[in-house]
């Protein structure tokens, strides 16, 4: 199980300067290979603070694997990466201070109940019991899984530990969430409500959020700007308005298709 937060409180080290600067990921000439498969071909981006920033691909584009990397979880082969200016390479420790990273299979303890996962969490990341409570609650109202909570993840359905790894993500606020197709496994009316999650904890708290998806319509409704990624390469990379006039498009599943086979 992957479980990278980030604390609330100030995080010792990281000083004004870093906290305050626009790009919050910065990804020059990213290359990672596996033996002899190059999974990414040196592709840069930057994600902005406070912006939800989508990764769409087909399947082996190298989506995930640049969410890896972003996370501190894979080592690239060459390039560099930096989040708030720490290098995941040289400084992961204060990467993973900082943000949350939701595997696209994420797995949950089996014989404790929702509520303790939560705490459990929390307890790793506050000291103050009050921060722990609060930051249960919270995750309690996100999950939305009602008396369920109480009863053991083993019981749960895959939608249901879905939504208690995106509580577990959320309740800590972290200042960088990275998602990897945080709706999979939801039904469509708990995948709207994990949408509407991600563009209100981006707003209100001001979280930067990286996240990929299969699911066009899901990225044209909670993305600011996009990365379409394809064989290992950035193919286009843009505010989605923007992308849609170029190639004179309506929605993004019309533009991927047209980029994608260009």
């Amino acid at each position: 199980m992957y479980v990278i937060l980030s604390r609330i409180p100030n995080v010792p080290g990281i000083g004004v300067g870093n906290m305050d600067i626009e790009e919050v990921v910065v990804v020059r000439d990213l290359v990672k290979k596996f033996g002899s498969v190059e999974a990414l071909r040196g592709i840069s981006f930057s994600v902005e603070k406070g912006e939800v920033f989508g990764l769409v691909g087909p399947n082996g584009a190298g989506k995930t694997t640049t969410l890896r990397i972003i996370a501190t979880l894979l080592t690239p082969t060459s390039g560099e990466v930096r989040v708030f200016g720490f290098n995941v390479v040289k400084e992961p420790s204060k990467v993973r201070e900082l943000l949350a990273y939701l595997p696209e299979e994420a797995g949950c303890y089996r014989n404790i109940t929702g509520i303790e996962f939560l705490r459990m969490v929390a307890k790793l990341y506050y000291k103050n019991r009050r921060d722990v409570e609060e930051a249960v609650e919270l995750g309690i109202k996100i999950a939305n899984l009602g008396d369920r909570i109480y009863d053991k993840i083993k019981t749960y359905s895959k939608g249901m530990k879905r939504r208690l790894q995106v509580a577990r993500v959320l309740m800590v606020r972290p200042k960088l969430a990275v998602l990897d197709e945080p709706t999979a496994g939801l039904d469509v009316s708990q995948a709207l409500s994990v949408r509407r999650l991600i563009t209100e904890f981006s707003r209100n708290y001001g979280i930067t959020v990286i996240m990929s998806s299969h699911i066009m319509s899901e990225v044209e409704k909670v993305c600011n700007r996009i990365a379409i990624l394809n064989k290992g390469t950035i193919v286009e990379c843009g505010y989605l308005d923007e992308l849609k006039s170029k190639y004179g498009v309506t929605d993004l599943e019309d533009l991927f298709i047209r980029v994608v086979k260009s």
